[in-house]
């Protein structure tokens, strides 16, 4: 996949830094970077079991299903900033490990209104982000193209995240389990018309197995060790995730930089 094009400023190292032990600062950077790092890092190899614990990120597709302004309208269960911050810092942390992104609109031109600016900007500029137009289906799961799109990753996990809840990402999300996928739920970058609805959904996917999970999750999953090359790129997503890290680690900096100018 295309390189995520960031720049990571001071804040950014320094909040890799705050997190990860200094012996695994020089660790990580004496280690040459190939690819995505997802067990590498760790200083002892988890069992089989200990690791199907976990969702596997090289194994895993992003679906972010009908995150589209119209619908956002009717969403009562989240707030609409937050929605949209973590359905962004999802698809980063997507393009951060190489997850295969797949997106959808249903009716796009009607009351339900575009995909979310930001979104399309993101996934418009990567070149391996697949957008699959639906020709009416509610569920992206009945559109052919769609599912063709999600068997040609040859992966096997999904990790789903739309509006609504208890429709776009529900449908999807029993269909594909049914048929042997695992799946998991992204409830804080999904949204629905109340907090009944986005509950109700959540007890009927997690009845069959489908885990119900937050973008924080998801990222400390994918991460899963500052041991690794890339440490300063997952800070700054900690810091998208949630705007109360970025603040801790802006401290952090301003009060190194009050050490080193008072020696």
């Amino acid at each position: 996949m295309k390189t995520l094009k960031r720049t990571f400023l001071a804040l950014t190292t320094g909040a890799a830094m705050l997190m990860q032990p200094a012996a695994f600062i020089t660790a990580a950077h004496a280690q040459q970077a190939s690819g995505t790092l997802h067990l590498d890092g760790l200083s002892k190899t988890p069992s089989e079991a200990a690791n199907a614990a976990l969702y596997d990120p090289n194994d895993a597709v992003l679906l972010l299903l009908d995150h589209q302004t119209g619908l956002f309208q009717t969403v009562n269960d989240i707030e609409i900033d937050a929605l949209r911050r973590n359905t962004m810092a999802l698809a980063r942390i997507a393009q951060q490990a190489d997850i295969p992104i797949i997106y959808t609109a249903s009716e796009p031109n009607g009351s339900n209104g575009p995909l979310m600016a930001e979104l399309e900007e993101l996934l418009e500029a990567d070149e391996d982000a697949q957008y699959i137009a639906r020709q009416g289906e509610v569920s992206s799961w009945d559109n052919a193209d769609f599912v063709e799109a999600v068997e040609a990753t040859g992966r096997k996990t999904l990790v789903i995240a739309g509006v609504w809840t208890s429709v776009c990402v529900a449908f999807p999300a029993l269909q594909a389990n049914a048929e042997g996928y695992e799946v998991v739920v992204v409830m804080d970058a999904s949204g629905d018309v109340s907090k009944l609805a986005s509950d109700a959904a959540m007890t009927r996917m997690a009845a069959v197995g489908i885990a119900p999970v937050t973008t924080n999750t998801i990222l400390s999953e994918t991460h899963r060790t500052w041991n690794r090359p890339d440490a300063a790129n997952w800070g700054a997503l900690y810091g998208e995730v949630s705007p109360g890290y970025h603040a801790v680690s802006e401290s952090f900096i301003r009060a190194q930089d009050a050490v080193k100018s008072a020696d």
